[in-house]
């Protein structure tokens, strides 16, 4: 309300998302916002803040009889609204007395926002707040120490989950198989996924959903995954490990190269440090190695400059997390990732960059660096000659079998620089195939 200087805040709750009838659907998520703000997850909730007045009211409705027989006792939502200092609760459908054009409202996600943003607004043309998005933005871009303490929990278990994974995967299973594993571990601690996972020995798909590809000696395997804390704060780590008990040459000079940008990029993650420049310093450690390697020629300064090392690492280096796995990401990266001080690049690879803004105390982050050998759009940039002055396509080309490698960790930014979240789970090469052993 203070940062709002005054008016009407509308933040709209989730509702059931159907399957493909009316009564079964997705397993239920509330709008982070809403949790971050009042903290209930319950359907069919929207939360109205009056800065003029200095009052919150929750709209809602308890569970009817009918609901009751299906569903069994539900908590009144009174009881539930005055756990989260709310002590102004009214139907539903009393929103239309309380709300109008003039509200403040964040980017709708779903369909069904738009469509209650119009209706209860009476308007034809969704118009954000970009007022209350920078607001939100500078609130929930602080992790408070109940925050972190969450965040660090998560991080944990998602850790645990992938120890289980790279502990487990042998030659002749099914990608299935593993996600069944790493499912069971979330659930065995009443827990689910923070996004769908990626579980793949073909890497260089970047978010490749597809499981039913099986491990073959001389793969490897990319596990990108992340377990969701009850409170709704997120975990998201990536290891990719060999399908044998150890890496081989080509793997591992690979490998090294990516976890030696990894780890500068932490050494580097600090308080008022502009993220960009993280990602484009850990770009030019991968273009040094890959030049090492006789993939890439020429200065690699240069390259990353103009561009060429983004046919290795087309994605950015991080993102910020939290209630969201892409924390805010709904908001728009412009108002959550960038500020007024930078803004998002429009070039192939940087476009990818979803954080570029200077880092700050209290901020969480991913660190996930990759190598990728990518057939179409090697393909594609070899026939256009694109940087070959910098590209040894020859040698490049016999690569193409080789999959992708990603490193990924969740840190928080505090006084002395990056701090990792949860418990350290081993990503050097050393380290990983001593697990795999």
């Amino acid at each position: 309300m203070e940062l709002m200087g005054g008016g009407k805040i509308l933040l709209l709750g989730n509702g059931y998302s159907s399957i493909n009838f009316e009564d079964n659907s997705y397993p239920y998520r509330q709008d982070s916002s809403i949790l971050y703000y009042c903290g209930l997850s319950k359907a069919g909730l929207n939360l109205l803040i009056d800065a003029d007045k200095g009052e919150t009211i929750l709209f809602g409705d308890d569970a009817s009889l009918d609901h009751l027989i299906w569903m069994g006792d539900q908590e009144k939502l009174a009881d539930m609204a005055a756990k989260a200092g709310i002590n102004k609760v009214m139907p539903s459908l009393n929103i239309f007395d309380h709300v109008d054009s003039t509200c403040h409202y964040l980017p709708p996600y779903r369909s069904a926002h738009t469509i209650k943003l119009e209706q209860y607004l009476d308007i034809t043309e969704i118009k954000p707040s970009v007022k209350l998005i920078m607001a939100i933005s500078k609130q929930r871009n602080i992790k408070s120490d109940e925050e972190i303490k969450c965040m660090h929990e998560a991080a944990s278990l998602t850790a645990a989950m992938h120890k289980e994974v790279m502990i487990h995967a042998r030659e002749g299973m099914n990608e299935y198989e593993l996600v069944s594993l790493a499912s069971k571990f979330a659930w065995d601690h009443n827990m689910r996924w923070s996004f769908t996972p990626i579980m793949t020995t073909q890497g260089q798909t970047l978010h490749n959903h597809n499981y039913n590809g099986q491990l073959h000696a001389g793969d490897l395997l990319l596990f990108d995954g992340g377990i969701e804390h009850p409170s709704g704060y997120a975990g998201d780590m990536t290891r990719t490990f060999p399908v044998n008990s150890s890496f081989s040459t080509k793997q591992r000079d690979i490998y090294n190269i990516v976890v030696k940008a990894h780890d500068a990029a932490v050494e580097a993650s600090k308080a008022d440090v502009y993220y960009k420049d993280i990602h484009l310093m850990a770009s030019q450690i991968i273009a040094e190695g890959l030049t090492e390697l006789g993939l890439m020629k020429a200065d690699p300064e240069d390259a990353v400059m103009e561009g060429a090392h983004s046919l290795f690492f087309p994605h950015g280096l991080g993102h910020l997390i939290g209630l969201d796995v892409h924390d805010m990401e709904n908001l728009g990266e412009d108002f959550v990732g960038y500020d007024h001080t930078i803004r998002k690049s429009r070039e192939f690879g940087l476009k990818s960059l979803r954080l570029g803004r200077p880092l700050q105390k209290g901020f969480a982050i991913t660190i996930e660096p990759g190598i990728y050998f990518i057939p179409q759009l090697f393909e594609k940039w070899r026939a256009e000659k694109m940087h070959e002055e910098f590209i040894n396509y020859d040698a490049v080309a016999s690569y193409m079998d080789f999959g992708g490698i990603r490193v990924e960790n969740d840190y928080i930014i505090g006084s002395n620089g990056a701090q990792l979240l949860g418990e350290k789970l081993a990503y050097d090469a050393d380290s990983v195939e001593q697990a795999r052993s």
